[in-house]
């Protein structure tokens, strides 16, 4: 049988993300998934910074690729993020990845207490200045006079050369206007996990090969990765049951509003809505949500249905990374949904 390929005819990669755990659980975890076959790992940030993780990681393999997914990148200045990618390149030899998004005021003004910065241009300066620091530092850096960051770095002493003079900065990505940002200056761009197979191929495939001719760049330029949210269960109806709770939770928050009108929810959306607001819960309102609009956000079944439902965004992307509910479930459920992801990569590969 020949070889299913990615959009740009290549190996298909998986990719997937891990949870804060002690340093050896982080080890084993991940050796686990470079011997299943993944090609990579992301550690999200929540609150901290995803770079500690990513190093014990890094030390418990050989060549499962680790990265920031992502990096918020206005809660620490440009010349931090240069040297902890810097030094997480020099860790793994050559396998970090730099994923950086923007995030919500929600979270950099409410909860880092940070200035009201207009945080796509605040994300462009920081991303200008990390390429511009990590391929001078062992130079002798020029001054950098960007928007939010400037510095002339007249007291800095030369450092050692880094592995590579040019870390992948991949971008996160959730609107029109950061992603066509991530695809003009982005090494790659990360999808939001609630774009679905239709609106990956109406509105963001479309979009993103007319940045790319805006741009003067190529499709191969850049690296796309779609999170798709899975479900494995050989009781599909269960499936079905268990994501709901976290549809329902996306769907209750008015930043995700656009993505369920989208696709033709924005009632049920607004009933999420109230329900979060009036309750801090949407768990009341869950017999509002049909199965169909949480199969159109989760691809739920056997292993074998789902290999067959994330098919689609192979057209789009070089990998995904699956991602698995989390909303109203058990420790043991979400341990057995994280497990299907395994059977998935381990199928997908053999």
């Amino acid at each position: 049988m020949a070889q299913k390929l990615n959009a740009v005819g290549k190996e298909r990669q998986f990719w997937g993300t891990l949870p804060m755990a002690s340093g050896p659980q982080l080890m084993e975890m991940g050796k686990q998934m470079e011997d299943t076959g993944f090609e990579g790992v992301f550690m999200l940030q929540l609150y901290g910074p995803p770079f500690a993780p990513l190093a014990a990681v890094a030390c418990g393999t050989t060549h499962l690729k680790v990265a920031s997914g992502v990096a918020v990148a206005s809660t620490r200045s440009p010349f931090e993020t240069a040297f902890a990618a810097m030094d997480l390149d020099r860790i793994s030899e050559g396998r970090f990845v730099l994923g950086m998004g923007c995030s919500l005021p929600a979270t950099t003004v409410g909860m880092h207490g940070l200035p009201n910065y207009k945080l796509m241009t605040h994300l462009r300066d920081t991303i200008g200045a990390v390429r511009h620091i990590v391929a001078g530092a062992h130079k002798g850096l020029q001054p950098y006079e960007g928007v939010y960051y400037k510095a002339d770095y007249k007291e800095m002493i030369p450092t050692p050369p880094p592995v590579r003079e040019r870390i992948p900065i991949w971008v996160g990505a959730q609107r029109d206007r950061m992603t066509q940002m991530g695809v003009e200056v982005g090494d790659g761009l990360l999808a939001h996990s609630l774009w679905t197979k239709r609106y990956t191929r109406d509105h963001i495939h479309p979009m993103v090969t007319e940045t790319l001719k805006k741009h003067g760049r190529k499709r191969e330029d850049i690296k796309i990765s779609c999170w798709p949210w899975v479900a494995v269960h050989e009781n599909r109806q269960q499936a079905i049951d268990d994501a709901r709770p976290t549809v329902a939770y996306y769907a209750g928050m008015k930043a995700y509003q656009d993505l369920f009108e989208a696709h033709g929810y924005l009632d049920i959306a607004k009933i999420c809505q109230e329900a979060a607001v009036r309750q801090s819960d949407v768990d009341s309102v869950l017999d509002k949500v049909p199965d169909e609009m949480v199969l159109d956000f989760v691809c739920c079944g056997s292993v074998d249905e789902v290999l067959e439902q994330i098919e689609p965004f192979w057209d789009y992307a070089d990998m995904l990374c699956p991602m698995t509910p989390f909303r109203s479930l058990t420790l043991e459920q979400m341990q057995a949904y994280g497990a299907g992801i395994y059977q998935v990569v381990a199928a997908a590969k053999g």
